[in-house]
């Protein structure tokens, strides 16, 4: 019998829906009392006059969060059967398990009222199609959506205060492990411990993971990681986990909270984005057991960031490469301030296009690369030059320990492996050989167990022999490497090093390079050291033409002046030189052909040339032959260059002469005459 006035025969005559809900796994499996409090709510239904029959629970949405409807496929079931008239009532422990967002429950609530559907819970039965109902149900529902966020505050402060403090059990990497009391230490596998530290010593050496990822394949050697249930297991590296050791602050020692934070796409797919270190929420040093030092693990962040090659969002200088360009990834505009690219075309420039690529305006520069980098070079060896290092026995001392490394690695991994080969043995000698099915699975367990040992073994064979070892040095070459701040110079002309090892170098010092053209012939170039301390240089550049130069109008007339003083080209050319005059083409110095043709341009002459050809008594000149030929000095000169007249310079006048014989024109003029191939003065008649 009904015991509410407000069930009527039309809601009896539809089903009644007992709801059932618990937010997450654990409480459903711990909270099991509620659990039956919930599906005890028939009887409640039974007694409010709807048989058993005519009962139906939904229980799909049993650890799925009432935040949202999104994910609850029992709350949409409910809801359009409410639709559809089918339901008389819908019965529920507490509101707060229909829904804790008033978005989801007041559409609820619309077509319940719309369609006659009661609600009901432990304290009473509700008609949403009456304003008492819908005021009682509405306040139910805010108050509770304000206490999902009660219940989310209380538990976050309390997360929060255990954060601060550094006690919050987050997930460790591999190789940090806590013990029975709950405290955080190192692994206890000596193996898995020296492997994540040969990742950190590798890196620093070679300071790219790449490299740390090409160093670890080629010596065979793995890395331990966690499986799905948190056991160490060891896998061949990846360049994910090589960069996820790199990036985890636990391997130093710090417990971080707020790495990462949820972030929403359109279509409302949550997602977790990794934040920078200084928005990281919760910092705490010296927590965990380090394997290395925190300025150690800001160094490689800063390094991981700066080999990222993401020139124009992050401004970093991506990781030395092959290429000419020396200061690659190191040079700024001095016009707009943004970083310069590279452009292997006529040679290396750099060029900034930043304002072509985003608001198809001009190119703001294209500087030609070779002038900068040489005085860059020479500013670098000026600051290097005081140094004094022995690289020699740095180098032999840092390949010594790195193969004795490499050689520990591989001790350990056989140690490893002829262990678990040894357990596979065991446990295959204990089994019941009647028992043929658990003996042939563990004797393959032993057989692969034994394969992989094997080949561990003759990989470890082979890398050793391959082990790279520095030769004892020539003595003068070992001399140019105890002073590598003078020698290096010479060391860089020669082939010793390799375009990016020279990049490297400089990166040591050269934090950025600014250039600016300005004035055309001229670049302002300022190289910002490591620490920064600055340099400004004023590197002068070749130009198209003589008006591009910046003093054009004064050196053109100081040549007006000196050519009317009747100078000489080359002596006009050598005075500008002195005083720091220059040629368009030729940056140090002026040359006689830009004399010439300034003067020209004014009207200015020399002394006229002789016309008459230059005698010289017993001998005739190539203009003198020409003459009596009747035809152009130039197809005797011809003739000589190709080899079919033979005849050599006089020394002292620097002429080509021939006798002054009346047999010398006659031969000529067979040759002309084509019959004679060849003519030949032996210096013979120079010297009579």
């Amino acid at each position: 019998m009904s015991t509410s006035e407000l069930v009527t025969r039309s809601h009896l005559a539809r089903k009644a829906i007992i709801y059932v809900r618990q937010s997450t796994p654990h409480q459903v499996l711990s909270n099991q009392e509620s659990l039956r409090l919930q599906y005890a709510l028939e009887r409640r239904a039974q007694e409010l006059g709807w048989p058993e029959a005519n009962i139906e629970t939904i229980d799909t949405d049993l650890a799925v969060s009432a935040a949202s409807a999104r994910f609850r496929e029992g709350f949409k079931e409910m809801v359009s059967q409410v639709a559809l008239g089918q339901v008389g009532i819908i019965v529920s422990s507490e509101v707060q398990r229909l829904s804790r967002n008033c978005s989801d429950w007041y559409p609820l609530l619309d077509v319940c009222g719309y369609k006659n559907c009661l609600i009901g819970d432990r304290d009473g039965i509700y008609n949403p199609a009456s304003p008492n109902g819908r005021l009682l149900l509405g306040i139910k529902g805010q108050l509770s959506e304000m206490e999902l966020h009660l219940i989310q505050a209380r538990m976050t402060a309390g997360l929060l205060n255990k954060a601060k403090r550094g006690e919050l059990a987050l997930p460790l990497p591999t190789g940090l492990t806590r013990d029975d009391l709950g405290r955080v230490v190192k692994d206890p596998n000596i193996e898995v411990q020296q492997r994540i530290q040969l990742v950190f010593d590798t890196f620093l050496r070679l300071r790219t993971a790449s490299k740390v990822l090409r160093f670890f394949a080629e010596h065979s050697l793995l890395i331990p990681r966690r499986d799905r249930f948190g056991e160490p297991v060891w896998r061949r590296p990846s360049m994910t986990a090589i960069i996820e050791i790199l990036k985890n602050p636990a391997y130093a020692g710090a417990f971080v909270y707020g790495r990462t934070k949820t972030v929403r796409d359109d279509s409302g797919k949550a997602r977790q984005k990794r934040l920078p270190m200084e928005q990281w929420r919760i910092l705490v040093h010296d927590k965990y057991p380090a394997y290395i030092d925190w300025q150690t693990f800001e160094r490689i962040q800063a390094m991981l960031k700066d080999n990222h090659a993401s020139y124009e969002r992050n401004k970093t200088c991506g990781v030395p490469r092959k290429g000419a360009a020396l200061l690659q990834g190191l040079v700024y505009c001095g016009e707009c301030g943004h970083k310069m690219l590279v452009e292997y075309k006529h040679g290396v420039r750099y060029v900034c296009d930043y304002r072509r690529r985003h608001y198809q305006g001009p190119v703001c520069q294209y500087i030609p690369g070779t002038p900068i980098e040489e005085r860059v070079v020479d500013a670098f060896f000026q600051v290097l030059s005081p140094v004094e290092l022995d690289a020699y026995e740095q180098a032999l001392a840092a390949q010594k320990e790195t193969d004795e490394k490499v050689d520990q690695a591989h001790q350990q991994q056989l140690a490893r492996l002829r262990y678990e080969a040894e357990l596979a043995q065991r446990q295959y000698n204990r089994v019941d050989p009647d028992n043929r099915l658990v003996a042939a699975e563990l004797e393959r367990r032993w057989e692969a167990a034994l394969r992989a040992l094997k080949e561990a073994e003759d990989s470890y064979g082979r890398k050793k022999k391959d082990y790279l070892r520095l030769l004892p040095l020539p003595a003068e070459l070992k001399e140019a490497f105890l002073g590598v701040g003078q020698n290096l110079p010479q060391l860089w002309q020669g082939d010793v090093l390799r375009p990016e090892q020279k990049k490297a170098l400089l990166r040591c010092l050269v934090e950025k390079v600014v250039i600016h053209r300005e004035p055309r012939d001229c670049i302002q170039t300022r190289i910002v050291w490591q620490g920064g301390d600055t340099t400004t240089l004023q590197i002068p550049i070749p130009v198209g033409s003589f008006a591009e130069l910046s003093k054009a109008a004064e050196m053109e007339q100081l040549i007006v002046d000196l050519s009317r003083e009747e100078r000489t080209d080359e002596e006009i050319a050598a005075y500008l030189t002195a005083h720091g005059y220059r040629s368009p083409t030729r940056p140090d110095k002026v040359l006689p052909s830009t004399v010439r043709g300034i003067r020209l341009k004014h009207d200015i002459l020399q002394e006229r040339p002789r016309s008459n050809p230059r005698r010289i008594p017993g001998h005739l000149t190539v203009p003198q032959v020409a003459q009596h030929l009747e035809i152009t000095p130039n197809a005797i000169h011809y003739h000589i260059k190709n080899g079919r007249i033979q005849v050599a310079k006089d020394p002292q006048t620097g002429l080509y002469l021939f006798p002054d014989e009346p047999e010398t024109l006659a031969m000529f003029r067979q040759f002309r005459a084509g019959k004679l191939q060849n003519l030949r003065f032996p210096r013979e008649h120079q010297d009579d």
